[in-house]
């Protein structure tokens, strides 16, 4: 490799992108395309940025594993940044595999980030956790080390650990602020945000207030039935009841949670959970029904009473019952919630990242956006959906993945 290559690459690792441009802008062999590449990827141009990429990998070609793999992984980072999640996971596995075959550990520990940041994309938080213990972080550079903490807190807070997650980005803070490149900075203080917005509301005894990240924590802690509107479970201490395939279940929980004390009336129940606003003898019939379906799911931690006029929520061991809801309650919260990091994603990806079915995904975008809430550009395939503007309204409690003490 000749010395304006590698002075380049040193320019390019300390985030001087135009000097590094500069060395290779008017070359085309395959290290040049392969910087040119990574220089504009980070200057935003992603699209020209993997077509270069794809033109290095083949020119390197067969007779040059290593180099082919760093391009395959440069690509793999450019479909994560831009949610392409359709993008070949296997390919990233398989370049990792080869960088740390020939003993090429930086560059195999970066490829390892990116398979645990799609995996906690995505939920998979086990997954994640599980490459990063094949990591050892102590001689990472700067940038690295930052990669690698802000993966640990990322896995921390959504299995909000919140300890654990401040832990790691002071230490990311750390790195970012020896590695001198401001767009890690920035990185890290987004990812910082997260514990100083709000991350919920505590619903109890008709009050409500904001909650963050770490005193949601204190809250699932604290012995109290909650019925978790983020989640859709009902839980007391370790046990939990899932309840996210009921929604009419939910519904009828968190009536009797937002009465409890007292009764809530079976007027009341028949509206929030049938939509109906009165409660003639067919609606009283099948609030019967789906009542005795609840009790049957909650029997572990909770009975649910007959009183004269409705139901009451009757708690077998904590001494209070309290609602723990989204900070913003919209329609479709999960598609608003994924679309809050401030990146374009297409429909397909929010799907595998959801779970869900790409035309479910498609009818939320579409309803999303005659109410103004998204917004789209592009056509066809190359379609991508952006949120204007939702100020404080935090991603982490409707994001996929399991749920504490799961």
């Amino acid at each position: 490799m000749d010395s304006m290559i590698i002075a380049a690459a040193r320019l390019l690792a300390t985030g001087d992108l135009l000097g590094a441009l500069n060395r290779v802008a008017l070359r085309n062999d395959a290290p040049a395309l392969a910087l040119r590449g990574i220089a504009m990827a980070q200057l935003g141009d992603l699209v020209r940025a993997k077509a270069l990429l794809k033109t290095a990998a083949r020119a390197f070609g067969p007779k040059e594993p290593v180099a082919r793999a760093r391009c395959l992984v440069a690509e793999a980072e450019i479909a994560l940044v831009s949610r392409d999640l359709t993008w070949p996971a296997k390919s990233l596995t398989a370049a990792r595999e080869v960088l740390e075959a020939h003993d090429d550990r930086l560059n195999a520990a970066h490829a390892r980030h990116l398979e645990a940041r799609r995996l906690l994309l995505i939920g998979h938080l086990d997954e994640a956790e599980r490459l990063l213990a094949g990591v050892d972080s102590a001689p990472l550079t700067p940038p690295l080390q930052t990669a690698y903490e802000l993966v640990v807190a990322g896995i921390a807070i959504r299995r909000l650990q919140t300890g654990v997650a401040r832990a790691a980005l002071r230490r990311a803070e750390n790195a970012a602020r020896e590695a001198g490149i401001p767009a890690l900075r920035a990185e890290v203080e987004g990812a910082c945000e997260v514990l100083r917005t709000p991350a919920a509301r505590l619903i109890r005894r008709g009050e409500e207030r904001f909650l963050l990240l770490e005193e949601v924590e204190a809250v699932l802690a604290s012995g109290a039935l909650v019925v978790d509107a983020c989640r859709y479970v009902v839980r007391d201490g370790d046990a939990f009841v899932s309840l996210t395939t009921r929604p009419v279940l939910f519904a009828l929980a968190r009536a009797l949670a937002q009465s409890w004390p007292t009764d809530a009336s079976r007027n009341t129940l028949v509206a929030r959970a049938f939509r109906a606003k009165d409660a003639d003898e067919s609606h009283r019939a099948r609030l019967r029904v789906e009542v005795g379906r609840l009790r049957g799911e909650l029997h572990r931690i909770a009975d649910i009473r007959a009183t004269r006029d409705g139901f009451v929520l009757a708690p077998r061991r904590a001494a209070e019952v309290i609602i723990l809801a989204p900070p913003v309650e919209e329609q479709h919260g999960e598609v608003l919630a994924f679309l809050a990091d401030g990146e374009a994603w297409s429909s397909s990806a929010l799907a595998i990242a959801i779970g869900a079915s790409p035309r479910t995904v498609q009818r939320a975008l579409d309803a999303l956006a005659a109410t103004g809430k998204v917004q789209s550009f592009g056509r066809g395939p190359a379609r991508r959906w952006t949120i204007p503007s939702l100020p404080g309204f935090p991603s982490t409690l409707l994001l996929p993945g399991p749920l504490p003490n799961d």
